[in-house]
């Protein structure tokens, strides 16, 4: 009796034991939080290489293969409230197996990715006390087939995504990847005749000269007129007006609604442009420089001994030199008008560069009219394109910097800020008339 009762002891002790075990480990098991929203790779990440460095590089993920241990992978995304929110990806590997490190919030989490189906991969819960614009980070460790890792999205979830997730949707992916544009549109005073000449300056910023930029500085109802950042060896002084034909195709364009090249300055590139609209197109290379002031005039004016036709001609020089170089003069059909609708601009042209922040200072805007007054533009409407409207991409600012930036424009990069679309600015008045010899402009 005595080895029988030792036994059933022994026994129900193992089964307390086994269950208690079982209890803890369940106890230890969380389930994967409920992750529905996706944010689609496609329009929302790049591959840096040295990210958050003055040497950091950036390249579309779609123009590469992800093989380099160095590059990042990073996922934008923007958060509107507080709370906690949950993180993920959706991945697969086309064979074997691949091991990851996912960067958010000052944490670190390690991955593996075995699967040749896409699957939902749990990375972690982070509480969100900052809302605002944030990214993913997710770098390659070791792998076994070729690319570290195809992912497709950023799954959220979380009480921080109740207040709305800002991101490219697949309508945007191509214009959401350049980036919002902004405008500023000057009121020209009541008392102003027809606008004969626009004059204005714009200064970017050491740093801010990223490729892809287009720094837009004299605008007009017909055409624009700025300088460009094209690559790391070229940057050009563009001069364009558009064709009174509408289609993006300037093979199309009838021969009486062509604009006709009246002259070009030195070393001055001619041709047609589409895609935005068509017409013709003139620009210097001209390795212009962060930091320093450059200057545009513009002049717009029906066309001597012609009917219906108007002359647009525009130069360009640094504040440092006191020489106008001739960009081009071109004469647009069916059309009859001083320069109108007045404005400026920041652009940028490249997907590649989305993710990179770009300003430049607007300053010192002026019209001469055709009573021979001068008359300052101290005041501008701010807008935005369809991009900022439509909430695809918020990074984008606007309005009065300071008494001597004058206005200022700003756009990419993924910063918090965000000015008012449809509001007015005024800068004060300096007084500072250019000082110009028309006869002597080439």
């Amino acid at each position: 009796m005595k080895i029988i009762s030792y036994l059933a002891i022994t026994i129900a002790l193992g089964f307390f034991l086994i269950a208690n075990v079982s209890c803890s480990e369940k106890e230890e098991i969380k389930p994967i939080p409920n992750m529905g929203l996706k944010i689609p790779t496609e329009g929302n990440s790049w591959f840096f290489m040295n990210p958050d460095t003055d040497n950091a590089q950036v390249m579309n993920p779609g123009s590469m293969s992800w093989t380099d241990p160095r590059l990042v992978h990073r996922t934008y995304f923007r958060v509107e409230r507080k709370g906690e929110l949950h993180l993920g990806i959706n991945a697969r590997i086309e064979n074997g197996a691949s091991r990851l490190t996912a960067f958010f919030n000052g944490n670190e989490i390690e991955l593996e990715i075995n699967s040749t189906e896409s699957k939902d991969i749990y990375i972690g819960s982070f509480a969100i006390e900052e809302p605002g614009y944030m990214f993913l980070d997710i770098q390659g460790v070791s792998k076994e087939s070729l690319d570290f890792a195809d992912i497709s999205d950023v799954i959220l979830g979380g009480s921080a995504t109740q207040g709305g997730i800002h991101y490219i949707n697949e309508e945007y992916f191509y214009w959401g990847r350049r980036g919002p544009s902004v405008h500023l549109g000057f009121e020209v005073p009541a008392q102003a005749s027809p606008v004969h000449y626009f004059y204005s300056e714009i200064t970017v910023p050491p740093g801010n000269d990223v490729i892809g930029s287009y720094y837009m500085a004299n605008g007009f109802g017909q055409g624009y007129f700025g300088y460009q950042v094209n690559s790391d060896t070229e940057r050009r002084v563009l001069f364009s007006v558009w064709s009174p034909y509408h289609t993006d195709n300037p093979a199309e364009i009838p021969d009486d609604q062509r604009v006709d090249l009246l002259k070009r300055g030195d070393n001055v590139v001619v041709n047609d442009f589409g895609n935005e609209g068509s017409g013709g197109q003139s620009y210097l290379v001209y390795n212009w420089q962060a930091g320093k002031t450059y200057r545009f005039l513009l002049k717009g004016e029906p066309a001597a001994g012609e009917t219906n036709k108007t002359d647009y001609t525009a130069w360009f020089s640094s504040e440092y030199d006191d020489d106008w170089k001739l960009i081009a003069s071109w004469r647009r059909p069916l059309t009859n008008t001083y320069l109108t609708n007045l404005y400026s601009f920041l652009e940028n042209f490249n997907t590649r560069t989305g993710p990179i922040e770009r300003m430049a200072f607007y300053n010192n805007q002026w019209i001469l009219d055709t009573s021979g007054n001068w008359h300052e533009l101290n005041r501008a409407r701010f807008t935005a394109d369809a991009t900022a409207r439509d909430k695809a991409r918020l990074d984008y600012a606007g309005g009065f910097y300071n008494n001597d930036e004058g206005f200022y424009m700003k756009n990419c990069g993924f910063f918090d800020e965000t000015s008012p679309i449809d509001t007015w600015h005024t800068r004060p008045l300096q007084g500072q008339q250019p000082q110009i010899i028309f006869e002597e402009l080439p």
